[in-house]
């Protein structure tokens, strides 16, 4: 048997590293504190909030607060709003996207470059430089304030991001599972669902995820085609249970939605960050 040595530190590069460690540390500790104390006013009622006496707890926990969030607060309903924006856009995007991307990363044809190019300047294209004529266009239509129209919208602005990421991952995907796959009689879109796209999970995986943030914490556009009490996602919602504070004056139940709010993004997170950083680094075999 082999005995492992142990690798020698070498102070002098970690040395050379530590003000980043110490940026990052702070960063961390910052993090860490803001959510607590989000998450403890949670458990408050709007004196002890106000006096500073959120630690001490003087009346005892408030999950009440949650219970007045979620059903006076209409949080259920964005909540379930938001869910069924992220979940059905998040699926769409992939069904369109990923054939697309592969399609782009393995065929060559006329004007394959060209789409490409397209894909990748509509990244840069600002999200307030299209809304304004979509809202004319579809106020003049009738269509505003509608459920399908989000969803549309929301698939329509993932769509270049999710194709551009895609491909470059297929990319880096070996030839040679193709290669064998037409041996054996596959045919090119028998060869994508059955193999490409099963070793392409990482990716997928990693690109969903982003797309279900940014649809989730989506604000601008929900605010100007689902700003009705019965389209209004999260975000949007979040801001009026705000704007009601001032009337109100429950600001426990205000903390109670915010970590309503943020929950399903951070849990996401958590439990599959390991597979967004093996979806953004690669995660598969290079040709």
């Amino acid at each position: 048997m082999t005995k492992k040595t142990k690798e020698k530190i070498n102070w002098k590069k970690e040395m050379a590293l530590a003000p980043g460690y110490i940026i990052v540390g702070i960063w961390v500790i910052f993090t860490f504190v803001l959510i607590g104390w989000i998450i403890l006013a949670s458990f408050s009622t709007t004196r002890e909030i106000f006096d500073g006496h959120i630690f001490k707890f003087a009346t005892g926990l408030h999950p009440e607060n949650y219970v007045k969030a979620w059903k006076t607060q209409k949080v259920s309903s964005y909540f379930m709003n938001s869910l069924l924006y992220t979940m059905i856009s998040c699926t769409v995007v992939i069904i369109l996207g990923a054939p697309a991307a592969y399609v782009l990363s393995r065929f060559k044809f006329r004007g394959n470059t060209l789409i490409q190019n397209l894909f990748a300047t509509a990244l840069g294209i600002p999200a307030i430089m299209i809304i304004m004529p979509l809202f004319s266009l579809f106020s003049q239509l009738h269509m505003n304030q509608s459920k399908g129209l989000i969803i549309f919208l929301y698939i329509a602005i993932n769509l270049p991001f999710t194709i551009f990421f895609l491909n470059t991952f297929f990319r880096n995907l070996s030839v040679t599972f193709e290669e064998a796959a037409a041996i054996d009689g596959c045919s090119p879109m028998k060869t994508f669902w059955k193999i490409m796209l099963p070793l392409a999970q990482p990716g997928i995986i990693t690109v969903t995820i982003f797309n279900f943030i940014t649809i989730w914490n989506e604000y601008f556009i929900s605010l100007i085609f689902a700003n009705t009490a019965k389209t209004r996602p999260v975000a949007v919602g979040l801001y009026s249970m705000i704007q009601s504070m001032r009337y109100t004056g429950d600001w426990g139940g205000m903390f109670a939605a915010v970590v309503i709010v943020f929950l399903p993004t951070f849990v996401l997170y958590i439990f599959l960050s390991e597979k967004i950083i093996a979806g953004v680094t690669g995660g598969a075999i290079k040709g």
